[in-house]
């Protein structure tokens, strides 16, 4: 797809390095200053798929974008401006080594495990006689680590992040206590726009002047899971698949055309058509969890826009 941007190489005025995540590009420049692109590309299982998604990029960073506005009374954050539709730019921070990862509801992961048989996820416990896609009586702090060797994500639970010393005591628990207020208040978006908020991932990191901020995405598609209110309780009833908005549904699809991110498992084909479905369903995120109509931005060059938005802001702030 040609309207799409799948990798990155900018020279910016100032530049010192380059990190390159899963889907976003970091572009590090001096006096501690980080221009974040999200790109197309389209992560599963801790693999990226061969083609980007048209919009994808835009689309988690103006969600991130309004929803770091409508949590900033809860927890400060890293951002300064978005110069570009799919640019974020702002403090540099030392990232915390863990994810902290929030569920409302029985799913995804948790619900995989279940299934096995498990009842205790990172050191917290699962009720028994729970069906997927249930509500917890309260929401649970699952927290993930990076895995030494490679990018996949590893669950660990809160005593292990404490013994190993990945996070200091006090900051986990202020970390903890960010976590829930996060979520407390993405669930209440959601819910005044006809969704669930089922659960999430919250990263944070320290200033160079010690102040604790939220970083990186928040509400998008890519870090949480949202099911349509309307009819939950019915389909849950019934023993029926929720209806959902969320990367799930890409997840499911390459499940069912034997994908998993397994040794050996080859990445399935994804056609034009397909792409464009999974483009309009993260349209429809946008349109549902901010509950503005999503406008598209020109995708005629976009490495040119980026460039040409970014070094005009870049300009703009040196005076």
């Amino acid at each position: 797809m040609k309207n799409t941007i799948i990798d990155t190489n900018f020279n910016f005025p100032g530049q010192t390095q380059v990190y390159k995540g899963k889907v976003r590009e970091v572009y590090h420049l001096e006096n501690d200053l980080l221009v974040m692109i999200a790109t197309d590309r389209l992560s599963a299982f801790d693999v990226v798929m061969p083609k980007g998604i048209p919009y994808k990029g835009q689309i988690l960073n103006q969600i991130a974008t309004q929803m770091m506005a409508a949590t900033i009374d809860i927890v400060p954050n890293w951002l300064e401006a978005t110069p570009d539709p799919n640019v974020a730019v702002g403090k540099k921070c030392e990232p915390f080594k863990v994810e902290m990862v929030i569920r409302g509801y029985l799913s995804g992961h948790a619900a995989r495990q279940y299934k096995a048989g498990k009842r205790m996820l990172c050191g917290v416990s699962m009720p028994e006689g729970m069906k997927e896609n249930d509500k917890f009586p309260t929401p649970i702090i699952t927290p993930a680590t990076k895995a030494e060797m490679g990018d996949h994500d590893e669950d660990i639970s809160k005593e292990d992040i404490l013994k190993k010393g990945i996070v200091s005591k006090d900051d986990y628990e202020l970390l903890e206590d960010y976590t829930k207020k996060l979520f407390q208040r993405g669930s209440e978006i959601a819910t005044s726009h006809g969704l669930i908020l089922v659960d999430t991932k919250y990263e944070f990191g320290k200033t160079t002047d010690g102040e604790i901020v939220l970083i990186d995405e928040i509400h998008t598609p890519d870090s949480s899971r949202y099911f349509y209110a309307e009819g939950y309780k019915e389909r849950q009833e019934k023993g029926e698949v929720q209806k959902q908005l969320s990367k799930e549904f890409v997840r499911q699809w390459l499940i069912q055309n034997d994908f998993q991110g397994l040794e050996g498992q080859k990445v399935p084909e994804m056609s034009d058509d397909y792409i464009a479905t999974v483009s309009e369903r993260y349209i429809e995120l946008y349109e549902k969890i901010t509950g503005f109509p999503f406008e598209k931005a020109d995708v005629s060059n976009i490495e040119k826009r980026i460039e040409s938005n970014v070094l005009d802001y870049l300009k703009h702030r040196r005076k």
